[in-house]
């Protein structure tokens, strides 16, 4: 099957809370997560909550990555998202779960535009 991009839910339970509620460590292994699944770092944006919790996109060329954490559930939610074959989504999954210190978690993976759905002769351009 020939598909646009793959998109990971994960839940990341059981984390450090400490990591989950410190901004700069969460934005630093979002951004290290994306590169080490190879993706192109784009931007990326993090929100400190008060009294807890941190929330984050990180931008790629290839999609991108989102963390929401609840410390006080020792949680976190993100996103993986990747466009292409270049990018192993799985680094990133692996990478997180190990530095979130997290020792239970679950990925739903969603194949995003498959192309069986769209007749290969056929190419539109919107302007």
């Amino acid at each position: 099957m020939k598909f646009l991009g793959r998109h990971f839910l994960v839940e990341y339970h059981r984390c450090d809370p400490k990591i989950l509620n410190d901004l700069e460590k969460v934005k630093k292994l979002m951004l290290e997560a994306a590169s080490r699944s190879g993706a192109t770092v784009l931007d990326a944006s993090f929100h400190y909550f008060s009294p807890q919790g941190v929330s984050g996109v990180v931008v790629i060329a290839e999609s991108h990555l989102a963390i929401h954490t609840w410390p006080e559930y020792d949680y976190a939610a993100v996103d993986i998202f990747t466009c292409g074959t270049r990018v192993d989504p799985w680094k990133a999954f692996h990478y997180l779960k190990s530095t979130l210190d997290s020792k239970e978690s679950s990925v739903n993976e969603i194949i995003r535009g498959d192309l069986s759905h769209f007749d290969s002769q056929v190419r539109r351009l919107y302007i």
